[in-house]
C-alpha cells in the first residue's frame, strides 16, 4: 500500500517562499507520476502542478505558473513544491498524490490512485 506523507506547510507572509515535500514510500517510488493539488473550505481540490516518472515532464495550473516549480528526487522517493512569491490567493491545504501510469501527468484529481493527508498553506497579506 503506497503511504503519501506531506511536509512544509506554514504561515508566510505575501511575498514569501515554501518548499512543500511528500515522501512515498510502499511501492516502487519511481513508477508514479505525482501530482499536487490544493482545496480551500467548500470548494473542490483543483489541480496545481504534475510531474511524470523521471521528472522529464511537467505541467502546472495557470494559477501557479512561473511562480511554483515541481520535482521529484527519485533516489529519495520524494517529490517537492516550491512556491515562490506566495499570494493569499494561495492559502489552502496541499495534498500530494500518486499516479500509477508514471509516463501520464494528469490534471484530474480522480486519475490519481493515492492521496496523501494534507499539509496548510496560509498566505498573510
Amino acid at each position: 500500500q503506497v503511504q503519501l506523507v506531506e511536509s512544509g506547510g506554514g504561515l508566510v507572509r505575501a511575498g514569501d517562499s515554501l518548499r512543500l515535500s511528500c515522501a512515498f514510500s510502499g511501492r516502487t517510488f519511481s513508477s508514479y507520476a505525482m501530482g499536487w493539488f490544493r482545496q480551500d473550505p467548500g470548494k473542490a481540490r483543483a489541480f496545481v502542478a504534475a510531474i511524470n516518472w523521471n521528472g522529464g515532464s511537467t505541467d502546472y495550473a495557470d494559477s501557479v505558473k512561473g511562480r511554483f516549480a515541481i520535482s521529484r528526487d527519485n533516489a529519495k522517493n520524494t517529490v517537492y513544491l516550491q512556491m515562490n512569491s506566495l499570494e493569499p490567493e494561495d492559502t489552502a491545504v496541499y495534498y500530494c498524490a500518486a499516479d500509477s501510469v508514471g509516463r501520464r501527468i494528469s490534471t484530474l484529481r480522480w486519475l490519481y490512485d493515492y492521496w496523501g493527508q494534507g499539509t496548510q498553506v496560509t498566505v498573510s497579506s
